[in-house]
């Protein structure tokens, strides 16, 4: 009985008269075969079948080569190219495989080499390949948006292809992917930087006390770490609110009789006491003094706690000038020290910049103007520019109006930069029609001023805000997951050890 058959998956009347090798096939063959249109596409192969299927080799009829074409194998797909057509660019890969005649030479171009089939085995993607293909085809390479730029630089300048031979407007695209890309690692790295503590656990391993100041830098740098922690944290900015609020209200009248003022400089004391001790616990816990003195933080605490002692020390300067020295310089000297002595209090205010140490916002704001910081430079210039026009346009046209604010180009500066800032206090006005179309034109110039940066700056900062508070919650999940398993050890440990003291255990 004659076998029934399966016929060609092609399209094509390409069958010869009397031929049946060609139109039919048993079942097992058909699942085997590959359509003739991707037969030189897609085909399998691995190096070691010359040797586990040498004898199946044997047996085969021997594979016809084509003097003609380059068999390419790349990642497991084969493509042939004219050796003519590789040979048209001999700079790239593929064009040293076409011209030169050493197979020495030939095989440390590629990975691998099939003697049997003639091919050369090349380990690179395939599916960027298709573009290479593509170019010693037509001369062009062409680039897609939904390729890795750093991907397909990385394969070109392994087949020794130039970007030259890409279209101009491919080109471009790919360069802005690639600025965009190693600008946005370029962040990354740097938040990394950011949320990477000056020290870790590691570092005080084989040092002296190294136990003792671990646990004095887990207890001062990481809050998540124990209760303890946390709360000395929230100790930290309550006392920072504390100290803003009592030089706050030393400055008030009714403050400053001998109760109110005893009373100020008690809270002062204990709030500097405390600084003072935190900043030292963060000084012996370090691994590192140089790392310590060159860390932004801890310069603002250092700022914190100087102007107590200053104050004291020029407290007892200005006593000492005041009871033994009456003579007319050194009262002079004496009022000098009560304006340095005002200058130095004020600088308690930089005590509010210790809330960005456990505050994510405020971290998230120093960083996004670290990085738009030329943004904000350009931003001032332009004000800059404005003051200066606006304030020269105005006196030209107000200075010959009697009783007028504006005598001069500097007096003048003042009711420009209120006017840009779109406050408009009103203190200064323009009395003639030309000066206040020209103060119609500074408010407008302020109003799309101040719009430019809003967006990039919130986009910015949104983003920053956003990893930082990620990364903050993966810490604390990890360490409460970390607390969890040890406290199911100890648990564990504790019944292992109640069960073997017990008695009735051991009968």
């Amino acid at each position: 009985m004659r076998q029934l058959g399966m016929r060609r998956a092609s399209l094509s009347a390409s069958l010869k008269i009397g031929d049946r090798r060609g139109c039919c096939r048993t079942p097992e063959e058909e699942e085997v075969h590959i359509p003739f249109a991707q037969d030189s596409l897609v085909k399998q192969w691995s190096s070691m079948q010359n040797v586990t299927d040498r004898n199946q080799e044997k047996s085969k009829t021997p594979i016809q080569r084509n003097k003609y074409l380059l068999n390419i194998n790349v990642g497991g797909k084969l493509f042939q190219i004219s050796y003519k057509v590789a040979a048209q660019y001999p700079v790239t890969r593929l064009g040293k495989l076409a011209v030169y005649t050493d197979p020495m030479k030939k095989l440390q171009l590629c990975d691998d080499y099939s003697v049997q089939k003639n091919e050369y085995f090349f380990d690179r993607d395939p599916s960027i390949f298709h573009y290479i293909f593509h170019f010693y085809c037509s001369g062009v390479l062409w680039i897609m948006d939904e390729m890795c730029p750093s991907n397909f630089v990385e394969e070109i300048e392994y087949w020794g292809i130039h970007l030259k031979y890409s279209q101009r407007c491919c080109r471009i695209l790919l360069e802005e992917k690639q600025d965009e890309l190693s600008e946005y690692l370029k962040i990354q790295k740097e938040l990394e930087a950011e949320l990477e503590p000056l020290d870790s656990a590691e570092q005080f391993e084989g040092k002296f006390l190294g136990r003792f100041r671990k646990m004095i830098w887990n207890l001062i740098e990481n809050p998540y770490s124990s209760v303890a922690a946390k709360i000395i944290a929230v100790l930290s900015s309550f006392f920072v609110l504390i100290s803003i609020v009592g030089m706050t209200l030393s400055t008030v009248e009714e403050m400053k009789h001998k109760t109110g003022k005893m009373w100020m400089e008690q809270l002062e004391m204990i709030c500097a006491i405390f600084f003072t001790s935190e900043y030292l616990m963060r000084l012996i816990s370090s691994s590192s003094f140089k790392n310590f003195l060159r860390a932004a933080f801890n310069a603002v605490d250092l700022v914190a706690i100087l102007p107590f002692y200053i104050q004291i020390l020029f407290e007892n300067l200005d006593e000492g000038d005041a009871l033994y020295h009456e003579e007319l310089h050194k009262v002079e000297n004496v009022s000098k020290l009560g304006k340095v002595l005002k200058l130095i209090k004020l600088m308690r205010i930089f005590r509010i910049l210790k809330l960005a140490r456990h505050s994510t916002g405020l971290r998230a704001f120093g960083f996004t103007i670290r990085q738009c910081y030329q943004q904000v430079c350009c931003l001032f210039l332009f004000i800059a520019m404005g003051v200066f026009t606006f304030s020269a346009l105005m006196h030209s046209v107000e200075h010959d109006v009697p009783g007028t604010n504006f005598t001069s180009i500097p007096d003048a500066w003042w009711w420009a930069a209120v006017s840009l800032s779109t406050v408009g206090y009103g203190d200064t006005v323009p009395d003639t029609v030309l000066g206040r179309m020209v103060a119609f034109a500074c408010i407008s110039f302020g109003i799309i001023l101040n719009g430019m940066p809003i967006s990039i700056l919130y986009n910015k900062f949104s983003d920053y805000y956003a990893k930082l508070k990620a990364h903050e919650n993966e810490t604390s999940h990890s360490l409460k997951l970390s607390r969890r398993i040890r406290l199911k050890e100890r648990v564990l440990r504790k019944l292992s050890e109640c069960c073997r003291a017990d008695p009735r255990y051991h009968h």
